[in-house]
């Protein structure tokens, strides 16, 4: 039987290996849509609309050329657990398909999250919330640690830790990466700062850059506090704004007679070429 996932790439072991070089049973069939039920273990749970709209339109001009994964329920008669296709799946419903195309193979709990997980993260499917849930789910309820983690995934251990330590931040931070207002980049430099909330609020109302968000942090981290005790409260604040903006960092040094500098930070040439450009258009 030609394994339709024998040719794919994918991370760590792979759908090939899990399900041809695996050694599973598997059995290609076609079988009513309505006899599906939902992965109790699906990774996933957000789904963009817009997204799943174009793949019901896909689907109904081609078809579904690539087989859900399923698996015969064990609470249900004549049911099937879907284990991979969660998107396929209502999309051929939105399409008012009767039938999909499925493969049906035998695998226990952690083999079918091994493959949910493994098929959305080849797809980059999951938000990096999501992900993370998934790792935490493999190390809590089926025994990995973060190594075989890694080597499942094929991601290294550092990823396979810093997208767990997402988990730790407060709640609502958590939901804003959920929904895509943060991104994972924003999200990593925010793990670990009391004020991780108010930055990651300040990121969204102002729509800061990662690169901003890293410039900002260091001011924060980094600031001298002799130097902001000399300065005047309302300089801090135009170096302050001035760093959010342009994404440097900023030093203004004022003099007695009204003179001083004002110095701009820039790490490569990039940086230096964006303000440029930028006094040139303005000036």
């Amino acid at each position: 039987m030609i394994n339709p996932f024998k040719n794919k790439k994918g991370l760590g072991r792979g759908l090939s290996s899990l399900i041809g070089d695996g050694g599973i049973k598997q059995t290609n069939d076609k079988i009513s849509i309505s006899s599906i039920i939902p992965n109790r273990n699906q990774p996933r749970k957000f789904f963009e609309k817009e997204a799943l709209n174009e793949l019901t339109d896909s689907i109904k001009e081609r078809g579904i050329i690539q087989p859900l994964i399923v698996r015969r329920s064990k609470d249900q008669d004549n049911k099937f657990e879907l284990i991979a296709g969660e998107r396929r799946w209502q999309a051929a419903q939105a399409a008012g398909f009767h039938e999909v195309p499925v493969i049906i193979i035998e695998a226990d709990n952690l083999k079918s999250l091994e493959l949910a997980i493994i098929e959305n993260v080849q797809r980059k499917d999951l938000n990096a919330i999501e992900e993370a849930e998934s790792y935490k789910n493999l190390i809590e309820n089926f025994g990995y640690d973060h190594e075989k983690v890694s080597k499942f995934i094929g991601k290294s251990r550092s990823h396979i830790s810093n997208s767990i330590r997402l988990l730790s931040l407060p709640e609502k931070l958590i939901e804003m990466i959920r929904n895509n207002k943060i991104s994972q980049g924003h999200a990593k430099i925010l793990i670990g700062l009391d004020n991780a909330l108010l930055l990651g609020e300040k990121i969204v109302r102002k729509k800061l850059s990662v690169r901003q968000v890293e410039n900002l942090v260091r001011l924060i981290k980094n600031g001298s506090k002799k130097l902001y005790k000399s300065k005047d409260s309302n300089i801090i604040a135009v170096e302050n704004e001035l760093s959010t903006k342009i994404g440097m960092r900023v030093n203004l040094n004022g003099n007695k007679n009204n003179s001083g500098t004002l110095s701009i930070e820039y790490k490569d040439n990039d940086q230096l070429d964006r303000l440029i450009n930028i006094i040139k258009n303005n000036y």
